[in-house]
């Protein structure tokens, strides 16, 4: 007998929660990660708790749970609900402080996610002055996809005044998040 979508979803955050290997961790999140990009998905997910799942793993030590998170989250935060709720959950600080990790998809996922929270509400803490200098450090890398998307970021998500007062900001410190690993 095949299991509903539901009650599926429901035995991977079981699955999660209760076991001790760190690879099945890994393997559940990744597969929650991956059903998040489907729109029929999103009820279930936020019915499971799924969002706060992803906002409470961003804040784990494995490099590899993180990458799953925010990729969840990345996916999730299209719909407006799930946006909102992310939003409310102060789930921006969680994102912005997945710019510093050395994982380049971690980084991609969360400019990307960045660029998906931003409204007009959230705009102040999306585009905020240590983003922008970020952005600006990472629209210099030499990784391609990270400095196309940075770039992006700064000319479709962030004032011209804002990216200036970052500039002269930056030459004044030699205090930056570092560059992901290629």
């Amino acid at each position: 007998m095949e299991l509903g979508r539901l009650e599926y979803l429901q035995a991977l955050v079981t699955e999660f929660q209760v076991t001790d290997s760190p690879e099945a961790k890994e393997q559940v999140l990744a597969n929650l990660a991956n059903f998040a990009y489907d729109p029929k998905n999103y009820e279930y997910l936020r019915q499971l708790q799924v969002l706060d799942l992803f906002l409470d793993t961003l804040t784990e030590d494995s490099e590899t749970l993180v990458e799953f998170a925010i990729g969840g989250l990345c996916n999730l935060c299209l719909d407006k609900t799930n946006k909102d709720y992310i939003l409310e959950a102060n789930g921006v600080e969680h994102v912005i402080n997945c710019l510093s990790s050395s994982n380049e998809e971690t980084v991609m996922s969360a400019v990307t996610t960045l660029m998906y929270l931003t409204t007009p509400q959230s705009r102040q803490q999306t585009t905020a002055l240590p983003v922008v200098e970020c952005m600006l450090r990472f629209s210099l890398s030499a990784n391609r996809r990270l400095s196309n998307l940075a770039t992006l970021f700064l000319e479709d998500y962030c004032t011209p005044t804002q990216v200036e007062e970052a500039r002269n900001l930056s030459k004044h410190t030699a205090v930056g998040i570092p560059l992901p690993k290629d």
